[in-house]
Formats: C-alpha cells, sequence, structure tokens
C-alpha cells in the first residue's frame, strides 16, 4: 500500500496532467518544458538528510520518526492534490505550475520516507521481494492516476478527477497508521555525541550529510558510476515525456488512452519488472541491465511505426505492450542495482541520491523534448530518443570491462 501512494502523485504531475494541458491548449514547447515540475525528484537528496534524521513536534513521539513524517507529507499531498484539480490551466496556467511543483515536492519527500521505511522494515534476504512489492503497488497507483484518472475526467471534468486522487491518499495513510515504526528508526534517535550543541550539530552533519557522499565519492569508478546512472534511461525519458501529446495528436481519446495506455500498459509494465527481475537473478545485474537497455532504446522505434500508422488502435496496443515491458524490464534491473550501490549505513540518504540522479533524464534533460518534437516531427524525433539512448549503454560496457565484479552492498 506504501507503494500505491509513492506512485499515485506521479502522473498528476507528469503524465495525466500533459493530458490535461494538451486538451487546454497549452503548446507542445510549454509541455515538454513542464517537465521540469519534477525537479523534485531530482534534488530530493538534498533534504532527505532532514527527513531521515530530524524528529517533528509532537508526531515523531506519538507515531515514531518514519511513520510521523509519513502521515504528515501525505496529507499535505492530499491538500495539494485536490488544489491542483481547483485550477484552470487555460486561465492561469502559471497556477496549475505551481500547484503541481507542490505535488511534486511533497511527492518526492513521501519517497524518501517510503524508500527507507521499506529498507529498515526488512531483513536483507527479504529486500529483493519487497523491492518487488513496493514496484507492483507503485504501478497500481499509477494507474489509478492514469488511467483512474482519465476515465474520472470523461466523466465529471479535471477537478472531479483530482478531488477522486487526492482522497485515495488516504490508502497510504491508513498502511501508516497500521504498520510498526521500524526498529531502526527507533534506535537512530539515540543522543547525539557531544558536550555542547555545537558539537553535537557537527556530529549531525558528519553523520547525516557529508558521510552517505562521503562513502560514494571514496568507491572506484564512482565518476563513471554516477553517468551511467544519469545516463541510463535517457533515451526512454526523452521519448516518455512527449508520449501524451502525441497521443493527442493522433486522434486518440482519453478513453482509448485509459483502455491501452493505462491499463493494457501497465499490466505490460508489470510483466516486464517480473522478466527484468528473472533476467538479472539468471544473468547477473551488468548483463541483466545491457540486455535490459538495449531492448529499451530499440522500442523507441515502435513510435515510429505508430506516427505511421496514425489513428490505429491494433498499433498503439503494439506500440505501448513494446515499450511498456521493455521499459518494465529495464526499470527492475535498474532498482537493483541502485540498491545494490548503497552502504547500508546510509541507505536512505544514498538511495535518494542515485534515484534522484536517475530522475536527471526525466525532470531536466528531456525538458526540450517539445522544442524538439516541434521541431524536427514526431519520427525523427523519436529517433533521435532511440540514438539519445546510445551513450549510457556504451559507458555501462565501459564499467563493465573496468569493473566486472558487480557491486555489493556493503555491510
Amino acid at each position: 500500500m506504501q507503494g500505491f501512494s509513492s506512485g499515485l502523485p506521479l502522473a498528476l504531475s507528469g503524465a495525466t496532467l500533459g493530458i490535461w494541458l494538451a486538451e487546454s491548449g497549452v503548446s507542445l514547447a510549454a509541455i515538454g518544458f513542464a517537465a521540469t515540475i519534477g525537479l523534485s525528484y531530482t534534488l530530493k537528496f538534498l533534504w532527505a538528510p532532514l527527513v531521515d534524521r530530524l524528529p517533528l513536534p509532537y508526531l515523531t513521539r506519538r507515531f515514531g520518526r518514519r511513520r510521523g513524517w509519513a502521515l504528515l507529507i501525505q496529507a499535505l499531498l492530499a491538500l495539494a492534490i485536490f488544489a491542483v484539480g481547483q485550477t484552470d490551466p487555460r486561465a492561469a496556467l502559471w497556477l496549475t505550475v505551481c500547484g503541481a511543483v507542490c505535488v511534486a515536492f511533497l511527492s518526492a519527500t513521501q519517497d524518501i520516507v517510503i524508500d527507507a521505511i521499506r529498507i529498515e522494515i526488512l531483513p536483507a534476504e527479504q529486500q529483493g521481494l519487497g523491492a518487488a512489492a513496493t514496484q507492483w503497488g507503485y504501478r497500481g497507483g499509477m494507474l489509478a492516476s492514469g488511467a483512474g484518472a482519465l476515465y474520472a475526467a470523461a466523466f465529471g471534468g479535471w477537478a472531479f478527477a483530482y478531488t477522486l486522487m487526492a482522497a485515495l491518499m488516504a490508502v497510504g495513510m491508513a498502511a501508516v497508521l497500521w504498520m510498526d515504526e521500524p526498529a531502526a528508526s527507533r534506535d537512530a534517535l539515540k543522543p547525539l555525541p557531544g558536550a555542547t550543541a555545537a558539537e553535537r550539530a557537527r556530529a549531525w552533519f558528519e553523520g547525516a550529510v557529508l558521510g552517505p557522499f562521503k562513502d560514494i565519492l571514496g568507491r572506484e569508478g564512482w565518476l563513471l558510476i554516477l553517468v551511467v546512472v544519469v545516463l541510463y534511461k535517457f533515451g526512454d525519458a526523452l521519448a516518455g515525456v512527449m508520449t501524451s501529446p502525441f497521443y493527442v495528436q493522433m486522434g486518440f481519446s482519453k478513453v482509448e488512452i485509459a483502455n491501452i495506455s493505462k491499463v493494457f500498459g501497465v499490466a505490460a509494465t508489470l510483466a516486464g519488472v517480473a522478466a527484468g527481475g528473472a533476467l538479472v537473478f539468471r544473468a547477473g545485474i551488468y548483463r541483466g541491465l545491457l540486455v535490459a537497455g538495449v531492448l529499451q532504446m530499440l522500442s523507441n522505434l515502435m513510435y515510429v511505426a505508430q506516427a505511421r500508422a496514425g489513428h490505429d488502435l491494433w498499433m498503439l496496443t503494439a506500440t505501448i505492450g513494446v515499450e511498456n515491458f521493455t521499459g518494465g524490464m529495464g526499470s527492475a534491473a535498474f532498482v537493483a542495482y541502485l540498491s545494490l550501490l548503497c552502504n547500508a549505513r546510509f541507505t536512505a540518504t544514498q538511495y535518494a541520491l542515485l534515484s534522484a540522479l536517475a530522475a536527471v533524464p526525466q525532470r531536466v534533460l528531456s525538458a526540450s523534448g517539445g522544442v524538439l518534437a516541434e521541431a524536427m516531427g514526431w519520427i525523427w524525433f523519436f529517433v533521435a530518443s532511440t540514438v539519445a539512448a546510445l551513450p549510457g549503454l556504451l559507458l555501462l560496457i565501459v564499467l563493465m570491462r573496468r569493473y566486472p565484479v558487480a557491486p555489493k552492498q556493503p555491510s
């Protein structure tokens, strides 16, 4: 259920919002730059140490450090999602964008807490299963805010759709109230060493802020590792940021998009996640990453075929099926890789840092997607998105050859 709450807000400031903006007559260039709304997913490592270690008045004492933060953020998320639904992008686009920025910030902060809970509440041997369960819940949340929001918007308008999505945040809050506070979180509330406030503040800063970064920067090949993390999904993200307006311009209705892209597409993604996990288990993390990355890259060419076919539901089904299946494979392999890179002493902050770097293509590098699509046309844009995946894959091959031993989670 926590995975559901994590996935729910994402489309509301991303793909679903893109369809709303396209229907409202917002230009492709503006929709492309709207990808920067989710910049918080890239920058969340900056405040992750605060969420990781800072107690909240009353909430921490009453519910615990992790649960207190989760309840606060989820309540604020519900309010922010509701507020976005009350805006009109035709009359005041800036107000819609500002609300979406708040949703993205709170959603990124919620991810910090949920990742920490998942890692702390499960023993090491169950982390893989926990990650898989979270991914399935995450996709369920995306299905609700994707297909569910489109169905709701078709029935009662966008304000009704966003109000319904705000109410669904109660699922995560109920899960938090039902669960116990992780034992590791209770242990972390022990007093800091130091005789004075300055000494305790320095100890906190060194342990919570500097420690995770020093650990990563002290590893062999750290720069190459981080560049691969940034570029691995660049081609996929560049294409993905423009798929919603692409569907609209091809003449597909909200219900058609919901039926194929949001329902069948989620099922294809979940199948791909399972296949990607099996691939990594059998082939190893590096080979799994490479095979999934190549398939993920080639799947972008399906959009070229879709652009030629136009409004063809069978072609859309094939395009969505192939793209989402290979994207699910790539996501499973990539999450496994990021998890293996985390030191158990700094899991929450390091995972926030690595996942934030992984979000750079989607939130920053792909922001020019709308400009490129307008300048190049859909066919050549999707060809370019395929080529954009090559640098990350080539650097991954270099990483495999220089450091052939797959990373292991430090103790």
